[in-house]
C-alpha cells in the first residue's frame, strides 16, 4: 500500500513528507522554496482542463510564499541587528569599569578613607534642605542642614563622618534628602554616585553594572558618568 501511494505521487511529480525528509534533512513542518515550487508544478500538471487554475489565483498563491518568505527573512535581520546592537553596548558600557556613574538610587558604597557624592532634585525654592545618611542596619548616622536652596539639580558631598565626627567604616549607606516648603517637610529625588566594578549581560536583552561594595545597578538607571 505505501509502495502504490509512492508511486501514485511520483506520477504527480510530489514526494512524501519522508523522501523529503531523507533526501533535504529537513523537518516535515518546514516548507522551502524548491518545495513550494514542486507543489506548483505539480497542481498545474494536474489542474482540471476544464477548470484551469487562473492567473489571479495562482499570482495569490506566489505573493502569499513570497510574503511568509520575507517575514522570515526580516525577523533573521532584525534578530541580528539586536544581536550586533546589544554587543555594541556591551562593548561601550565594559569601558565603565572603575569610573563613577550617577545614578537614580539613593544607596551608594562609601570606600576606606573615602566620601560619597550625590545629586538633589529640589523642585522649588526651599528655606531648608536636609540630607540624612543611614547605614545598612537603617540607623542615621549623619545630618546635615543644608540651608535653604533654589530650585534645580544641587551637588552635595557627604565626608564620611557622623554627627559626632567619627569616620564612619566602608561600606554601603543610604542617603534620603527633604525640602520645607510652607511649613511641611516633602521628601526630594537623591541620584547617587557609585564606582563600577563589573557589566553583566542579563538573559533578557538589558545589562546590570555590578558596583564597588557589592551591589548592582540596571544600565538604564545611570543619568550620567562622573
Amino acid at each position: 500500500m505505501v509502495d502504490s501511494t509512492n508511486s501514485i505521487y511520483s506520477s504527480a511529480g510530489l514526494r512524501t513528507y519522508e523522501d523529503a525528509n531523507r533526501t533535504t534533512g529537513r523537518s516535515k513542518n518546514d516548507l522551502g522554496q524548491e518545495d513550494f515550487l514542486e507543489l506548483m508544478v505539480a497542481q498545474l500538471r494536474n489542474q482540471d482542463p476544464m477548470a484551469p487554475m487562473e492567473n489571479g489565483e495562482f499570482l495569490s498563491q506566489m505573493a502569499q510564499f513570497g510574503t511568509v518568505q520575507g517575514i522570515g527573512e526580516l525577523q533573521n535581520s532584525f534578530e541580528s541587528f539586536s544581536s550586533s546592537v546589544s554587543s555594541g553596548q556591551a562593548l561601550q558600557a565594559a569601558g565603565l569599569i572603575g569610573h563613577y556613574v550617577l545614578a537614580d538610587t539613593d544607596k551608594g558604597t562609601l570606600a576606606e578613607g573615602g566620601q560619597l557624592e550625590g545629586v538633589i532634585n529640589v523642585p522649588a525654592s526651599s528655606p531648608s534642605v536636609k540630607v540624612k545618611v543611614y547605614d545598612d542596619v537603617g540607623q542615621l548616622v549623619r545630618e546635615v542642614d543644608l540651608g535653604g536652596q533654589a530650585s534645580g539639580d544641587m551637588t552635595f558631598v557627604w565626608d564620611g563622618t557622623d554627627d559626632d565626627g567619627n569616620v564612619m567604616s566602608a561600606g554601603a549607606y543610604r542617603v534620603t534628602a527633604e525640602a520645607t516648603y510652607e511649613g511641611a517637610s516633602e521628601a526630594l529625588n537623591v541620584m547617587m554616585g557609585s564606582q563600577v566594578s563589573s557589566v553583566t549581560l542579563n538573559p533578557n536583552g538589558g545589562m546590570s553594572l555590578g558596583l564597588v561594595g557589592g551591589d548592582t545597578l540596571e544600565f538604564s538607571k545611570v543619568k550620567q558618568i562622573l
